[in-house]
């Protein structure tokens, strides 16, 4: 009686194809990486429009530059560890390493963009909407008072 599975199942599970997994990850991780990327961009020129007004202005600005050079510098690795061919024993333990280098680094970012959103810009007492208010109404009272109103 012929089987009505497929041959590779009917012979064992095929092994994983671990170059094809680790493009998938890197790919997924790099695609998150962007999306933090884009948000700290934005975070880092809110921060700038705000100046120092802003209670944590010099603590934000310096952990959000860092947090975008740690990502830039994973995308760098990511770039690296993608060209390495993992079926290569050769290619394996730089692999092994540069994956585990990864790992500390998106750690550390993680950790660092905890810092930003605890400090962020939700938490200061003078966030740029209220400064172009106060603005906006200084400059309405200055006009009520030189029409002798």
């Amino acid at each position: 009686m012929a089987s009505i599975l497929p041959a590779g199942l009917r012979n064992g599970v095929k092994g994983l194809d671990a170059n094809r997994y680790a493009t998938k990850k890197t790919v997924a991780q790099g695609m998150l990486d962007i999306a933090l990327l884009t948000s700290n961009a934005s975070q880092l020129k809110y921060v700038l429009q705000v100046g120092p007004k802003h209670e944590f202005y010099t603590l934000l600005v310096v952990l959000i530059s860092i947090s975008i050079a740690l990502q830039l510098l994973v995308g760098l690795l990511f770039v690296i560890i993608g060209g390495l061919d993992l079926n290569n024993h050769e290619d394996q333990p730089s692999a092994l390493i540069l994956n585990d280098v990864i790992v500390i680094f998106i750690f550390v970012i993680s950790v660092i963009n905890i810092v930003i959103s605890a400090f962020g810009i939700e938490y200061s007492n003078s966030p740029l909407v209220l400064e172009r208010l106060k603005f906006i109404n200084n400059e309405y009272l200055k006009k009520g008072n030189s029409t002798g109103v």
